[in-house]
């Protein structure tokens, strides 16, 4: 259905694959805003959100409280307080070529009514590629620091953002409101996130994927102590809740800003028409390697803030402003082989060796290929010159093959029909209620299979969900592959183990103090909320912000517990029934927990 456009859908093949979408776009919000780990590019998010917003607009009765229309940001996490924005903390459309910004333009002549030879002037600023964030002032004074959240609620990080120095504890100057809330960007210098990665990994401790990562994952730090150590900086370039106006244009607003002590980005300007825009445009995408951050694109926004109040909004994106994405960067490299990695609900996903090679400023040696029809239609095999791009400077992806035509051309890739563990269980595709036949090859094995034993364990542990202190990726599988912990109860169970104890006390690496601090960050997890055990049990389709709707919902384990054994033995439950009628779970959702209820004698076999 994918392929098929949307003026040719009939109500069910939308609502099917509407339903998807709005499955999978809030999957990658999670994973981009809340988990700051996003498994797709920029590119390919926008995709999706451009399919799901055509469907949207020509059904408008699928439309729903999650729906992609209505919905910004990720929800908030649990171990941070929550913040209710005075105004909301909106998202941007995007354009992606010089049409669509003319486009803009001209829909906002339109609105306003303006003649055909009056300019219209905009600001027009670098997209940088951080974390959002909202400071309010009271009386000239920092009070409360929050990210974006789901845009109307966010993460109180407060102490972690008075680490800044780009943040003032009180605004200098004068003329500043009694009360306002300064918008802006927490990211990370490209040459101070270098040495801390090349710092920490010569220490064997965590690395980032990029700057925009390495900002979201230091300002979320529980301990202030540790943001405070991290290389982040600021530019403020908009405000929310106001006590009283400070400005008539957009570009005064900004040098406001610039006077009460905030950073301004030097590269903003005012400009006039689309013909400004893009002329604005191309320096900064001509200039974009050497700015030392990471930009991704730039903003749009009306100047006269009496004309942003006009245009007003569409759901939940301004009629004044937009973003212009930059296009993907690219290289080409040679690739050097294939491998196969399986995830935690079995998924075989083949995975490019490249040889190694710089774009956008970062070294690339892997790339996904997604599954066997994308390598089939790439007809990509070992040996071949290919071209590759970070699209939205995030993931990795191959577009082609350079020399097809080349003499001596490999094989074509063969993809594995059974699974890479000593299992060798056979790999299937799913099918839909619909008929339509999944891309991607699982094992059958489950928890059986060892690869996705260990994944499961990962995401046990992993920080959205027990985020076990001491416990991290490197001593779980360690501690696997010694046979200590196969299940998540063998966790607990170590921390009571005074022989395994003394045999870590004895080797290179730990001694007293990190065996102390591993059993510490055990038993603080004995007790956890209800929506970090659910996300934690790792069953297939309950992401982070599902859990958290069935933790609210049932509120204690044994009632939600109950529900789901209910679910499996077809008993209708009064609480799903409410869910249900309420949207806030889909019943593929409802067929995951009874699928996975009741456990098993032995939920987690031993591995052969």
């Amino acid at each position: 259905m994918a392929d098929t456009a949307v003026d040719q859908l009939t109500e069910d093949q939308a609502r099917e694959e509407f339903t998807r979408l709005t499955a999978a776009l809030a999957h990658h919000d999670a994973l981009y805003h809340s988990h700051d780990a996003p498994e797709i590019s920029d590119a390919d998010y926008d995709a999706l959100k451009r399919r799901a917003l055509e469907i949207e607009s020509r059904f408008p009765e699928l439309t729903m409280a999650d729906s992609p229309s209505q919905v910004v940001g990720a929800a908030v996490s649990s171990q941070f307080a929550e913040v209710r924005h005075g105004v909301p903390m909106l998202s941007l459309d995007n354009a992606f070529d010089p049409g669509e910004v003319a486009d803009f333009e001209a829909r906002i002549r339109r609105f306003l009514k303006l003649p055909a030879d009056a300019h219209v002037a905009f600001v027009a600023e670098p997209k940088i590629d951080g974390l959002s964030a909202s400071l309010r002032y009271e009386n000239g004074v920092l009070v409360r620091g929050a990210t974006r959240g789901d845009g109307r609620t966010g993460e109180d990080v407060t102490a972690n953002l008075r680490t800044l120095d780009d943040i003032p504890e009180r605004l200098s100057g004068a003329g500043w409101p009694e009360v306002i809330e300064v918008r802006g960007e927490v990211y990370a210098p490209n040459d101070a996130f270098d040495a801390f990665n090349a710092a920490a990994e010569a220490a064997g401790t965590r690395t980032y994927a990029n700057p925009r990562n390495f900002a979201a994952g230091s300002l979320r730090q529980k301990d202030p102590t540790i943001t405070a150590k991290r290389p982040l900086r600021f530019f403020a370039y908009a405000w929310g809740e106001v006590s009283a106006s400070f400005a008539e244009t957009q570009w005064d607003a900004l040098q406001a800003l610039r006077a009460w002590g905030f950073p301004v980005n030097d590269r903003s300007r005012r400009v006039e028409d689309a013909a400004g825009l893009m002329a604005l445009y191309d320096g900064l995408q001509a200039d974009r390697a050497t700015l030392g951050y990471d930009i991704d694109g730039v903003v749009y926004k009306v100047d006269r803030l009496d004309w942003q109040a006009r245009l007003g909004f569409v759901a939940r994106t301004p009629r004044w402003a937009i973003a212009h994405k930059f296009p993907a960067q690219q290289a080409q490299t040679v690739l050097e082989g294939i491998d196969i990695q399986v995830g935690r609900t079995g998924s075989h996903t083949p995975v490019a060796r490249l040889h190694p090679v710089t774009v956008g400023g970062v070294v690339v040696r892997n790339a996904t290929l997604h599954n066997a029809d994308e390598i089939a239609r790439l007809d990509v095999r070992i040996g071949d010159t290919v071209t590759l791009q970070r699209a939205g400077d995030v993931i990795p992806q191959i577009l082609g093959v350079v020399d097809a035509d080349r003499p001596g051309r490999g094989e074509p890739y063969e993809f594995p029909h059974v699974c890479i563990c000593p299992l060798k269980t056979a790999l299937v595709k799913e099918t839909n209620a619909s008929g339509v036949e999944s891309v991607v090859r699982r094992c059958t094995g489950e928890l059986a299979c060892p690869f996705q034993r260990i994944e499961h364990l990962k995401h046990f542990c992993s920080r959205r969900a027990f985020d076990i202190e001491g416990l991290g990726e490197k001593q779980l599988v360690a501690f696997h592959e010694r046979g200590w912990i196969n299940q998540p109860a063998d966790i607990f169970r170590l921390a009571r183990d005074e022989a395994k104890l003394e045999t870590l006390r004895a080797e290179d690496g730990y001694g007293e103090t990190s065996v102390r601090n591993l059993v510490a960050g055990i038993d603080a997890r004995r007790t956890i909320a209800l929506d970090r055990f659910i996300y934690g049990l790792g069953v297939r389709d309950i992401g982070e912000q599902t859990s958290i709707v069935l933790a609210r919902a049932f509120e204690a384990w044994p009632a939600f517990e109950a529900a789901c054994l209910a679910a499996a033995e077809g008993i209708p439950s009064e609480a799903w029934v409410r869910l249900n009628e309420a949207h806030a779970v889909s019943p593929r959702v409802v067929a995951a927990l009874a699928e996975a209820s009741p456990p098993a004698e032995d939920p987690w076999p031993e591995a052969p």
